[in-house]
Order: structure tokens, then C-alpha cells, then sequence
């Protein structure tokens, strides 16, 4: 879907008018009816209000044109739940929501997230626990909070 559609869709889902949601926003009535046209595109500043408006990430608003991926513990955020928040509300697009969460990490080390993995993932190729804390540190020590 693209961003016109889904600006659309969340203005007509919240019923909204153009004008109320340019009042929310801070932009003109035609301002919205050409991001929905196609003919323009929200700045950044406006995809974080309009994030807010919608309670949305603004991966979503763009119409997920990537995979985000967990910085910490390294799973994919399929879904804006899964994505953590701000104390001041807005998404956090770089964590989990188990991984980060009102400002705070939830794992103080990378060893308490190792032990965390290896106490709790699946292990159905019963490979022994070094092995397995190696594997994950390795994947870890790639994701931008452990580098």
C-alpha cells in the first residue's frame, strides 16, 4: 500500500476530515489532500506527529518499506506492538517492546541477555550451551546496542 492510501485509510478509520487532521498536524487542509493525492509527501517532523495522531510507527505510515529488527535482542518487529515506546509516547523503531521500555533497558549487559537466550530459546538440536552462547553472541554483537 502506498503512503497516500494509508494516510487515507487512518484519516477515514480515526473519522477525520482533511481540515481536522491538518489542525492536528499543524498543516494546511491542502497539505493533506495532496499527500493523499500522491502529489506530496509528509516531512519527517509531520510523520512523527502524524505517527502520534494515529498511534502508528512511521514505518507503518510509509508502508513498511523495511523490516525492523530488534537492535537488542535481534527479532523482528512485525507488528507496532512489538515496537518499544518513549516515556513521552512516540515508537522507538530501533527496540522491542521487552527489550526496551519507558526509557529503560531491560537487559543492563549483553552476558544478561546471553543468559536470558540460552535459559529460554529452543534448543531442539540439543547443542551444548557454549556452543549455543557463542552462536548468540556473535548474532548480538552485529545489532547497533551491542556494537
Amino acid at each position: 500500500m502506498e503512503i497516500q492510501d494509508i494516510l487515507k485509510n487512518l484519516r477515514e478509520k480515526n473519522k477525520l476530515t482533511q481540515e481536522q487532521l491538518a489542525e492536528r498536524v499543524q498543516v494546511t487542509r491542502q497539505a493533506v489532500s495532496r499527500w493523499e493525492t500522491g502529489e506530496t509527501q509528509p516531512n519527517t517532523d509531520t510523520l512523527k506527529l502524524l505517527s502520534r495522531v494515529f498511534d502508528v510507527s512511521i514505518n507503518t505510515l510509509l508502508g513498511s518499506p523495511r523490516q525492523l529488527i530488534c537492535q537488542c535482542c535481534g527479532m523482528p518487529l512485525n507488528e507496532d506492538g512489538q515496537i518499544s515506546r518513549e516515556p513521552d509516547g512516540n515508537y522507538n523503531e530501533d527496540y522491542c517492546t521487552w527489550c526496551y521500555t519507558d526509557g529503560k533497558f531491560a537487559y543492563q549487559s549483553k552476558d544478561s541477555l546471553l543468559d536470558y537466550l540460552v535459559a529460554n530459546m529452543p534448543n531442539p538440536n540439543n547443542i551444548d550451551e557454549k556452543t549455543r552462547r557463542d552462536q548468540f553472541d556473535l548474532y548480538l554483537s552485529q545489532l547497533k546496542h551491542w556494537k
